[in-house]
């Protein structure tokens, strides 16, 4: 997993926050605890499109879970203004692993 450090927020964030509030998820999602959800619902939640492993980035983590290493966990932020989950960290893990079972179970941080 990419590190989150304190003075430098993921860039994602910063598209779609204020550096005061990217910073402040960051901490919120360092201190979240574990959750599991299936890939179709993060995908149902996200609204996002399925990339295909055709993707260069996509095909990387094919690759890593095909070979049973380890990925890291999604970082997902839910938006009850918008009804939607964004995924802050992980878009390109979830493809992949979807692309091996819709109904797999992702280890997540979400707040």
């Amino acid at each position: 997993m990419a590190s989150m450090s304190p003075a430098a927020p993921p860039f994602y964030l910063t598209l779609l926050h204020d550096d005061k509030t990217a910073r402040h998820l960051v901490d919120r999602l360092k201190k979240a605890a574990m959750s599991e959800f299936k890939a179709k619902d993060i995908f149902r939640a996200s609204g996002l499109s399925l990339l295909g492993v055709g993707n260069s980035h996509v095909q990387v983590d094919w690759k890593k879970i095909k070979s049973g290493s380890a990925v890291s966990p999604l970082l997902l932020i839910r938006d009850a203004v918008n009804g939607r989950v964004v995924i802050a960290d992980g878009y390109h893990r979830l493809c992949a692993v979807y692309s091996f079972d819709e109904d797999a179970v992702i280890p997540c941080k979400i707040v």
